[in-house]
């Protein structure tokens, strides 16, 4: 009877779901990881991650480009935008936006490599890079012949459509974006066989609701002024900076803190 019980309490225990702490760890050890890598890797990974962003625009523009102008196509061609984050988590390429939550969790814990140097270094240089990968296919979409004349044309149109809000616009659309990019890290460590539709979903949310995204929107924006249809500064002070601002409020303030607090409350800190 005991050994029944007992199978029957280790099957409870398989098919319970992670706790929070149990995720928490999970990032918590990622995060440690990351921060121990030498720069030259983060910002070789981060180019990476730059480059791959591309296929986000790159996807709803061939999207958009062979769609009917339908108020309905909107739900459509967002499918394509999640093909740059899709190329990038699953190839454990540095994103930005992910690192708002995974080292500021070592950061949270006091743990020795996670000083406020290490994790802005770490930042700095993925930030660099991702931007510099940006900048690559912005340049690549706009001065070369490789996409049709009604793709480059949908490229355009969907930077003009990124750039338009205002500053503080864009701060708050980069909150939204932020909160669910690091949402989706959160859940993804348990997140199985579902992986890919995880991040299919977040961030088709992402897309839908038009929420700035600092890398992923670098890429449209950097188009639009490559072709010359905006400023450089127009685009970096106008969206880059306070896309920036929100997806950091978003990610640091609202995952990683708030999941911070509600893992170590009472005292729960020093088991981890």
């Amino acid at each position: 009877m005991a050994e029944a019980e007992q199978r029957e309490d280790e099957e409870a225990e398989e098919r319970a779901s992670p706790s929070g702490k149990v995720i928490y760890k999970a990032i918590l050890t990622e995060g440690e990881e990351e921060l121990e890598r030498p720069t030259a890797a983060l910002f070789w990974s981060g180019l990476a991650a730059g480059l791959s962003m591309g296929f986000s625009m790159i996807g709803e523009g061939l999207l958009k480009a062979n769609l009917p102008d339908e108020h309905w196509a909107i739900l459509v061609t967002k499918f394509g935008y999640c093909a740059g984050f899709l190329i990038v988590v699953l190839g454990r390429q540095q994103l930005f936006t992910e690192n708002t939550l995974t080292p500021i969790l070592p950061l949270l814990q006091k743990r020795p490599m996670a000083s406020v140097a290490n994790v802005l270094r770490l930042w700095g240089t993925v930030l660099v890079a991702n931007l510099l990968g940006a900048l690559v296919i912005a340049f690549a979409v706009t001065h070369t012949d490789g996409f049709s004349a009604e793709a480059t044309t949908a490229f355009r149109e969907i930077g003009a459509q990124a750039i338009q809000p205002g500053f503080g616009g864009h701060v708050l659309r980069g909150i939204f974006a932020g909160w669910l990019i690091a949402l989706m890290v959160w859940v993804l460590p348990f997140a199985e066989s579902a992986r890919v539709w995880v991040i299919i979903i977040l961030t088709y949310l992402v897309g839908v609701g038009e929420f700035s995204h600092v890398i992923a929107g670098a890429v449209e924006v950097f188009t639009l002024a490559a072709s010359g249809h905006a400023g450089w500064g127009e685009v970096i002070g106008g969206y880059i900076v306070p896309t920036l601002i929100g997806n950091v409020i978003g990610g640091v303030m609202l995952v990683a803190m708030l999941n911070h607090a509600q893992v170590t409350a009472g005292g729960a800190a020093k088991d981890l």
